[in-house]
């Protein structure tokens, strides 16, 4: 049976998301505020609607791309939202990466209006949703988690339930703490193999299988060498991310002083005006490094 699926929000990520969705043969009607993104996924065979309440209006699912807890709520429980077309049953899955408390109190406000609500960020980027390989975690009921992978099998190939609403952003965030230190790592070791005179680009493959290698080590150190600085994802969202982890580690008294030196990193490149850039546009940061060593 073809799913019927809505998608509020159709930025780098829900746009990637919903290519892949209309690909994979489910039925898909878009909503964001810019139109050129709506008209993107209407090429491939997606329905335009004119506001979010009408696209949930023909949908089983939901599913959220968006930026902050207040766009959500706006989104959903806003004038023309989710809510005020969403039969009674439909579910929400919001792909965004948001606060886990604010995932909660939305969860709790869907269900009194009769809604399921499933917390599932991700990681992978635009380039893992357009072959159906995203990494997800899932936060809340069983059931519902276990519904949203209907619609979510055909752009995840790793899909885990971590636990009740609020338990898909926590994990998002603790992947987003690794990723950050790493892509920072990377940065860093790239920048001391170009000074040293070692051929950088050659690192990946001398590392592949051993403890230091990474996923970001395999795709980032070559881009880094290159200066391939084409968009996939943002530094921006990076510090927002970051920001959300410190704030929980803040209510969990937990110390992350590796993590605050990579916000910071992160925050000075967004102050310098590269917030909207790529990840590889952390060798910015190394630009005052020496390149030749006596």
């Amino acid at each position: 049976m073809t799913n019927k699926v809505a998608l509020i929000g159709a930025g780098a990520m829900g746009g990637a998301i919903g290519r892949r969705l209309v690909e994979t043969g489910n039925a898909l009607v878009v909503f964001d505020l810019n139109a050129e993104k709506v008209a993107e996924l209407v090429a491939v065979g997606a329905e335009a609607a004119p506001t979010a309440a009408a696209a949930a209006q023909k949908s089983d699912y939901v599913i959220l791309s968006l930026n902050a807890p207040a766009i959500v709520r706006a989104a959903v429980f806003g004038k023309e939202g989710v809510a005020d077309g969403a039969r009674p049953g439909t579910l929400i899955i919001d792909m965004s990466s948001i606060d886990p408390e604010a995932t909660r109190q939305l969860a709790s406000d869907a269900a009194e209006r009769g809604l399921r609500w499933v917390d599932s960020p991700l990681s992978g980027g635009a380039p893992k949703a357009a072959i159906g390989e995203l990494t997800l975690m899932a936060g809340g009921a069983a059931q519902d988690v276990a519904d949203a992978h209907n619609v979510l099998q055909h752009v995840a190939s790793n899909y885990t339930h971590m636990g009740p609403a609020g338990a898909g952003q926590t994990t998002k965030l603790i992947n987003q703490v690794l990723c950050g230190l790493n892509f920072l790592a990377v940065a860093e070791a790239t920048q001391l193999a170009l000074d040293a005179g070692v051929d950088a680009a050659k690192i990946p493959q001398a590392l592949k299988g051993g403890r230091a290698d990474s996923a970001i080590l395999q795709e980032y150190m070559p881009r880094y060498v290159a200066k391939d600085y084409r968009r996939t994802g943002r530094i921006d969202n990076m510090v927002k991310d970051l920001n959300g982890a410190q704030d929980l580690a803040r209510r969990t008294h937990t110390p992350m002083p590796l993590t605050a030196i990579c916000a910071e990193v992160h925050r000075m490149l967004t102050a310098a005006g590269l917030g909207g850039e790529d990840q590889a546009m952390l060798m910015e940061f190394f630009k005052g490094a020496k390149r030749e060593i006596s």
